[in-house]
């Protein structure tokens, strides 16, 4: 009985001391409730310079400038919640950081020598202080949960990424693919880039490539507002860009530009050269950017309202206008072939100047493209319409037949004719101050009835000044304007004849005859 009763007795102080020593390594692991510790810090949490934890005092200091390795600026105390690991967190291993968990045990001068203590060992110990068991559990889980929320995140943007058919091809932008590099950047230029990928007359750069080109681009300052948002010109690796960002309430009209813009065939010289387009969330709203190349003359209406330009100039603009105007109402044939395409919205703000003084057509948000096999019109889906002192009579009225292919070619020779009128007046030896088609007819702003009273009803066109007669050029150029705003749109000139015609202006052969 006696020896019974011992063994309980033994078995009940073994399990107290097991408790106890459970109940101590739990003490251990588990931070101290209300410690108390020094800090210099303001704010109610530091009364009297102190504060109060359920973690660790903590000290950290940082390194002065140009002073020996272990000289520091003075230590900054405070108060260290619980943090991971338990046992002793991952910022306390720093070398310049200190932690302890007892009253009072960050003070100056303590946590001075500790740090310098640290430093000391770190200069001479090739291994970690830590063992490695104790962290690695902790890295496995954070492990785990960042792949979790990487695909999770992934297959959210996965659904809602943008994706729309167009003429045989698929236009897709994925986000998952934003922060991706690829190895052709390198330290090629944009048109190194571009003559790589496309061999100079492609549909424009792969998708990895406009994203890391997007994203590594700084904005220098604005040069132009507009219904759709504003024009930035960025710098990307020394190189100017023309940078397009759209408000979030006109994503179809980004998306649809930039869909038209990697056309495939459509790289012209007379055509505005795309580089990038790509979606960018600063994490309040997101931001719609197109990317292109960027010209210092800014547009054709800038351009004009600034200067005025000779015979010869007006010749080489217009003609170089004709040029991608031609280019983007041809279809080239082939597996790989361009549709025909039409702009919709031709006016001297969407043309832009080059250095050396021809033109390139942009903003192509409104353009319609011409499906051969189906014989019908992709035409955007966006509530944007064309400008209304630019509009053919036929689209004033309502009368063009929209599911057909060519009165969308017509309507823009008209488009054209305006803006040769707009160049004419700024030509020769005294030329007429800058003005914007029908400006003694309408109101600035004119309205659609405004237009349509006078383009359908009354029938009238821009003014021909007389000294326009005189001049060989100026009168060339004045009859191929008015074949190309004849009111019957198929008497009108196509943008193939425009061109050759212009040409033959510029060698003198159209004079002579």
């Amino acid at each position: 009985m006696f020896l019974s009763n011992n063994v309980n007795m033994n078995n009940y102080h073994g399990r107290k001391w097991f408790l106890l020593l459970i109940f101590a390594v739990y003490r251990k692991l588990d931070p101290v409730d209300g410690l108390k510790c020094y800090c210099d810090t303001t704010g109610p949490s530091c009364q009297n310079e102190t504060c109060e934890t359920d973690g660790f005092c903590f000290a950290s200091t940082t390194l002065k400038a140009g002073v020996k390795k272990f000289e520091y600026r003075e230590v900054s105390l405070s108060c260290l919640t619980k943090a991971f690991p338990p046992d002793y967190p991952v910022v306390c291993r720093n070398h310049t950081n200190y932690c302890c968990r007892t009253d009072l045990c960050n003070s100056d001068e303590i946590s001075r020598e500790s740090i310098a203590n640290k430093l000391h060992a770190s200069a001479t110990e090739s291994t970690p202080t830590a063992a490695a068991w104790q962290v690695v559990p902790w890295i496995i889980g954070l492990m785990v949960l960042g792949v979790c929320g990487a695909i999770s995140f992934w297959w959210a943007k996965r659904s809602r990424k943008l994706t729309k058919r167009g003429s045989g091809h698929l236009f897709v932008v994925d986000d998952s693919l934003c922060e991706t590099r690829h190895p052709i950047l390198g330290t090629a230029t944009i048109r190194d880039m571009i003559e790589l990928t496309t061999s100079g007359s492609g549909s424009g750069l792969p998708l990895l490539v406009q994203r890391s080109i997007a994203r590594q681009i700084q904005l220098a300052d604005i040069i132009g507002k507009g219904r759709f948002g504003e024009v930035w010109r960025g710098r990307w690796r020394g190189e100017n860009v023309a940078v397009k960002i759209f408000s979030s309430r006109e994503e179809c009209s980004w998306f649809r530009e930039a869909e038209i813009y990697q056309t495939v065939m459509l790289r012209h010289e007379n055509i505005l050269g795309f580089i990038a387009a790509d979606n960018k969330d600063n994490g309040t709203w997101t931001q719609l950017w197109l990317i292109t190349d960027y010209h210092e003359n800014g547009s054709l209406f800038d351009f004009l309202t600034a200067r005025t330009i000779d015979s010869n100039t007006l010749v080489k603009m217009a003609l170089s206008v004709a040029t991608g105007l031609s280019h983007l109402h041809m279809d080239i044939v082939g597996t790989k072939g361009k549709p025909a395409i039409a702009h919709r919205d031709l006016k001297t703000k969407n043309i832009l100047v080059k250095t050396n003084l021809t033109c390139v057509i942009g903003d192509l948000g409104l353009a319609v493209r011409h499906n051969v096999g189906s014989d019908s019109v992709d035409v955007p889906s966006t509530n944007r319409v064309g400008t209304k002192r630019y509009m053919a009579p036929e689209v004033l009225d309502e009368t063009m037949d929209t599911r057909q292919f060519d009165p969308y070619k017509r309507s823009d020779v008209y488009s054209f004719g305006l803006v040769v009128w707009e160049m004419a007046r700024r030509c020769g030896a005294m030329p007429d101050e800058y003005q914007p088609p029908y400006y003694d007819c309408v109101p600035p702003d004119p309205a659609l009835e405004d237009m349509r009273r006078v383009v359908c009803v009354e029938r009238r066109r821009p003014s021909v000044p007389n000294r326009w007669h005189s001049d060989p050029i100026l009168s060339s150029i004045s009859k191929v304007m008015k074949e190309c705003w004849y009111q019957n749109p198929a008497a009108r000139l196509t943008a193939l004849r425009i061109k050759k015609t212009l040409a033959n202006i510029g060698s003198g052969d159209y004079i002579k005859m």
